[in-house]
């Protein structure tokens, strides 16, 4: 559906943003909550770091803060048309859908936030395979 190249292709399959070869996230099962969101610290294909400086993750905070809030919209519209829920009770589903999409908001963002600064390359394997 998407190929390699593009950003969706790194950003859905849990890529590395420069060769989209190697994992970002140690995990594959971002459901397995008690290794969801460890990061590898660099890439196994191309070599390349992904915590770039210190704190650099914290702009994705800004990505899963616009994901949750997606998500929490289209949530209180589903309860209070479909479901005739008041205001107050629209809550609880509200933070039950947060709670059950946020490894999925986080590793999204994560992923999403490295994609802004990192380009496609292809030829970036092939650099690594020569200085070794």
């Amino acid at each position: 559906m998407f190929k390699k190249g593009s950003k969706l292709y790194s950003i859905l399959y849990n890529k590395c943003p420069r060769c989209h070869e190697g994992d970002f996230m140690k995990e594959k099962n971002m459901f397995k909550l008690h290794k969801a969101f460890q990061m590898n610290e660099h890439c196994s294909k191309c070599g390349l770091k992904y915590m770039m400086e210190p704190s650099f993750f914290y702009g994705a905070m800004y990505i899963n803060y616009a994901l949750t809030v997606g998500i929490s919209v289209a949530a209180f519209f589903i309860v209070t048309l479909f479901f005739d829920f008041s205001l107050v009770e629209s809550f609880m589903p509200i933070v039950i859908a947060l709670v059950i999409t946020a490894p999925v908001t986080i590793r999204f963002s994560r992923i999403g936030w490295i994609n802004l600064f990192v380009k496609y390359n292809p030829k970036s394997i092939k650099s690594k395979e020569n200085e070794q």
